[in-house]
């Protein structure tokens, strides 16, 4: 199939790898196709015409060497004609080096963007920018026990890689095209610097004019400018069908705040095992709101005892994260996210969950047997909502992602009515600590509603704000 207006041919199935659970279903819903998130490194048949298949191989928080070596299973033996891209984490993280250097192997070229406009982080002169201050001059790495890299070819490693500026992107389609092919044929790896969607889709642009065999390397970003290319090749979108409004639509997942009708009576469960600052006040949101709040020892929870439990309201919305007020033993948050998605799997009664931090979606999801998501839709940027096999509802989300309201929109879109403000915009305090008296278990009842004299404005959350 020829892409309209470009000359070139679509590639017909797409594979995708990503490092965590949270970036995988973030690619799938960019890429904008029918698809479906498998969670590896299990082997799985390969990509169906017009399917893109994103795998989750759970390599963030591996050694480097057995990270590579699950990236190189995972692409041997695939057929050039399908199409590739590696999701990345858009503040370089993970094991970037090894895994792009193994993906690299047996590929005829491969082609590298980094940026996330969306969410303000761009690539100038071969540098990650967040929102203009270069990655190594803020605190974005502060969990990460290596150095930051100072550049994007830097955290690649022995990769071999020359810089292509701006000026190269936003050159004519032709000459851009035509330097992607001279340094592919020199065997480096062009790293592209890009600061708007439109420099990322001419990177996917170019790139397929060097036809298969030409592997992508970059953010989110990268990943729907393909799906702006790819969508509309492969999946015209026909009129929706008037019952159909709860199903995929044809070109894809999609992104909305409208919620979409229930067809199960399960609670919701929110869990938030992520340590970004802004979880507090995302929290504190939704309890505002009328969601049920319990704050679960992070003491407790990395030690390999039986789970801890706590209440979830059978009808309305509950929300589960870490205490930290106590403090966490150096070196635990691994065995505290494998307590908490213990403690969730030890509900007695299916839930729908919200997931945020990769790392945290991955191990609830591995601990109550789930395997695949087809995803849905997006509620907002990386909020992808998914079901599983047996009908649940998924969301993942970032940690880093999602405004102060982002857990509120989350959960107004899949439980619409049910909250008590649904959209917040003035400041709300934080939920209380811990009681000391009970150790291992907080629970924090929601707060009294806002007064009636004052109701927020319609507007009341950003679209599309990243934090």
């Amino acid at each position: 199939m020829v892409l309209a207006s470009r000359g070139v041919r679509a590639p017909r199935r797409v594979l995708a790898l990503a490092d965590d659970l949270s970036g995988a279903a973030e690619t799938a819903a960019a890429l904008r196709i029918p698809g479906r998130i498998v969670l590896g490194p299990a082997a799985v048949p390969p990509p169906a015409d017009g399917e893109a298949l994103v795998l989750d191989l759970d390599t963030r928080h591996l050694a480097a060497d057995e990270a590579a070596r699950l990236v190189r299973d995972a692409v041997q033996g695939v057929a050039a004609p399908t199409l590739m891209i590696k999701k990345t984490d858009s503040l370089l993280r993970g094991n970037l080096a090894s895994e792009a250097a193994a993906y690299a192997r047996g590929a005829r070229g491969v082609v590298i963007a980094a940026a996330l406009p969306t969410a303000g982080r761009t690539v100038r002169d071969g540098v990650v920018h967040l929102h203009g201050t270069p990655l190594h001059a803020t605190d974005a790495w502060r969990a990460e026990a290596a150095p930051v890299p100072r550049s994007v070819r830097a955290a690649l490693g022995d990769l071999p890689t020359r810089s292509v500026p701006l000026s190269a992107v936003r050159a004519s389609r032709r000459e851009f095209a035509a330097l992607l092919h001279d340094l592919v044929a020199a065997g480096l790896c062009p790293v592209c610097d890009a600061e708007t969607d439109a420099d990322l889709d001419a990177v996917v642009a170019a790139t397929l004019h060097l036809g298969p065999g030409v592997r992508l390397i970059g953010s989110g970003g990268l990943a729907s400018a393909l799906g702006r290319v790819l969508a509309p090749a492969l999946c015209p979108e026909p009129p929706p069908a008037p019952d159909a409004a709860d199903a995929p639509p044809p070109g894809g997942a999609r992104t909305e705040d409208r919620p979409l009708p229930a067809t199960e009576h399960r609670p919701l469960l929110v869990v938030v095992g992520t340590a970004e600052p802004s979880a507090v006040a995302q929290i504190a949101q939704l309890t505002a709101a009328g969601a049920h709040h319990t704050a679960l020892s992070a003491d407790l929870l990395a030690q390999n005892g039986p789970p801890l439990p706590f209440p979830v309201d059978p009808h309305g919305i509950t929300v589960v994260s870490v205490d930290n007020s106590r403090g966490v033993r150096p070196g635990s948050a691994r065995r505290v996210v494998a307590g908490l998605a213990r403690a969730v799997a030890a509900v007695d009664r299916p839930t729908d969950l919200v997931l945020t931090g990769g790392e945290t979606a991955r191990r609830v999801l591995d601990a109550l047997g789930i395997d695949q998501l087809r995803p849905v839709r997006q509620i907002h940027h990386g909020a992808v909502h998914g079901h599983t096999p047996d009908g649940r509802s998924v969301v993942t989300r970032p940690g880093s992602h999602g405004d102060t309201g982002s857990l509120l929109r989350i959960a107004d879109a899949l439980r619409p009515g049910q909250l008590r403000t649904p959209l917040l915009s003035r400041p709300v305090a934080a939920p209380p600590a811990a009681d000391p008296s009970a150790p291992g278990v907080a629970f924090v009842a929601p707060a009294s509603p806002p007064p009636e004299t004052s109701p927020p404005p319609e507007t009341s959350v950003p679209q599309g704000e990243i934090q």
